[in-house]
């Protein structure tokens, strides 16, 4: 089974499958300056449209370890995505994830129906962020890979 989801960047606008559906934006915490810029431009990319928007950190925990979180660790993941959270014009969701890999992290939270804006750095090699993007199209989401200067 192939299944391959797709991959835009730079769009000007973001695409709905159906007249009147709501959208769901998930946006990857993976720096604060890049999640800052993507919730930034997600207002402008959802103008006009019904969008949730969800700001998602996953905290990937080595597998010999216990599967929990230090509480100064998730305070800080806390702290820091309702910060962000609250300088974005739009309604936001904030969500921090245990798992055992950033990846795995992601297809749990992700439904079908996701839409992933992801914020990246022009770079002569792949980012963390383009990875990541790749990952989640070869999973069958559809990603918008949103360049931040």
């Amino acid at each position: 089974m192939d299944v391959r989801g797709e991959l835009r960047i730079d769009p000007g606008t973001l695409d709905t499958n159906g007249v009147g559906e709501d959208l769901e934006i998930v946006v990857p915490y993976t720096e604060w300056s890049l999640a800052d810029a993507v919730l930034k431009r997600a207002a402008g990319l959802t103008a006009g449209l019904r969008a949730k928007l969800m700001l998602v950190a996953i905290h990937t925990v080595p597998y010999p370890a216990q599967l929990e979180c230090q509480a100064a660790v998730h305070g800080h993941l806390v702290q820091q995505l309702a910060d962000l959270a609250n300088r974005c014009p739009l309604s936001v969701e904030a969500q921090v994830v245990l798992s055992r890999s950033r990846e795995d992290g992601f297809r749990h939270v992700l439904s079908a129906r996701s839409t992933v804006l992801i914020g990246t750095r022009k770079r002569w090699w792949r980012t963390q962020e383009e990875v990541l993007a790749r990952a989640l199209v070869r999973d069958g989401h559809k990603v918008v890979l949103l360049n931040i200067s």
